[in-house]
């Protein structure tokens, strides 16, 4: 960990203990930039960002909430702002993990947390924009505090990956609870539930039942992207062929000369499985390009159901966006001040609830 991660996640730990006490915090708010992958996210939250420039704020903090965008070996695939976006708002969490490292729910909650505290102590509103919503969860509704897996039994859990089906089987005779809230082709969540069973005889199920880690200390508002998918199809092709032309294949052959074990995060983002076989000869340049845009568009629909269908803020604390967000000249000023406007109204509004 870099020591400007690391300085950013010890003041964080310091505001999450505060909030643990219920005493002595300031009132704060941030925004939530939401949806599904290549819906716009990150453009949105750039210009809210700006567009939140005034006399409250100096303007936006933007704080990744993807798990792929923290691996710094995938700034194509992962499709992370570009150096010209980073430098005209503040950007946190980007390509500050190496791709041999795992990441958790939990690690990238006390970053966020860090990263929300320096935003808020130079006057900048934080804007959390990213899809992967049990990060966003454990911000808005508390996370569970389950113990670290034993170096043992995380590597027994990465082997058994290798055959997912299988793993679920096995999960499924000792932690049925679990395994039924589990797809057997999810090789990294089915590998995270055997470590955590592995390490402490508790199944993930059990551990999250338990009293931990509150909510943030902290006004959320959001705002949530939910294009068509056919839509959303048709721009994940589109992407994806220019990720190509930006040097995908060339990343992701700097990622396999690492040696890196499969089952980590890193080496199933979207596009890595599938251009790595292509450079194995096991899939032709077409075969894999066909299968990740197929992959991504999978995963697209599953993260749109889970957003329609979770509770993270307040449903009158919600604004959803039924378009992609390319830029604000996309919309018309009058729609660009609406999205403005309810953000300032909801945050005031909450503010007067707390």
């Amino acid at each position: 960990m870099s020591l400007r991660v690391a300085g950013l996640a010890e003041r964080g730990k310091r505001l999450a203990d505060r909030g643990k006490q219920g005493g002595g915090t300031v009132e704060r708010a941030a925004v939530i930039v939401a949806g599904p992958t290549c819906s716009g996210k990150s453009a949105l939250a750039l210009a809210l960002g700006e567009r939140l420039a005034g006399e409250r704020w100096r303007g936006g903090t933007i704080i990744n909430a993807d798990s792929m965008q923290v691996y710094r070996d995938l700034r194509i695939l992962t499709a992370r702002p570009t150096p010209e976006d980073e430098a005209r708002l503040p950007h946190r969490l980007y390509g500050v993990s190496p791709a041999a490292e795992a990441r958790s729910v939990a690690w990238w909650r006390e970053q966020a947390l860090a990263a929300m505290e320096e935003a808020w102590a130079v006057g900048r509103l934080p804007i959390l924009c990213g899809g992967t919503g049990m990060y966003l969860r454990a911000l808005t509704n508390g996370l569970a505090e389950v113990p670290e897996p034993t170096e043992a039994a995380r590597a027994e859990a990465r082997a058994l990956a290798a055959d997912p089906a299988a793993l679920h089987v096995r999960l499924a005779e000792v932690d049925p609870a679990t395994a039924a809230t589990l797809r057997p082709s999810d090789p990294q969540r089915l590998a995270r539930a055997w470590e955590v069973w592995r390490s402490t005889g508790k199944g993930l199920v059990w551990w999250r039942a338990q009293p931990g880690l509150p909510p943030a200390s902290c006004r959320f508002v959001m705002v949530r992207l939910a294009p068509k998918r056919e839509v959303l199809r048709e721009a994940i092709a589109r992407r994806f062929a220019v990720m190509m032309e930006q040097g995908a294949v060339e990343e992701v052959r700097a990622l396999m000369a690492q040696g890196l074990d499969p089952a980590l995060p890193a080496m199933r983002a979207h596009g890595v499985p599938e251009l790595s076989a292509m450079l194995r000869g096991v899939l032709s340049r077409e075969e894999a390009e066909e299968r990740a845009v197929q992959a991504t568009g999978r995963y697209t629909k599953r993260q749109a159901t889970w957003f329609a269908h979770q509770k993270l803020v307040a449903d009158e604390d919600e604004f959803i966006i039924g378009n992609r967000f390319a830029d604000s000249a996309q919309f018309s000023e009058r729609k660009n001040e609406e999205i403005v406007s309810f953000v300032l109204n909801r945050i005031d509004a909450v503010s007067a609830r707390a």
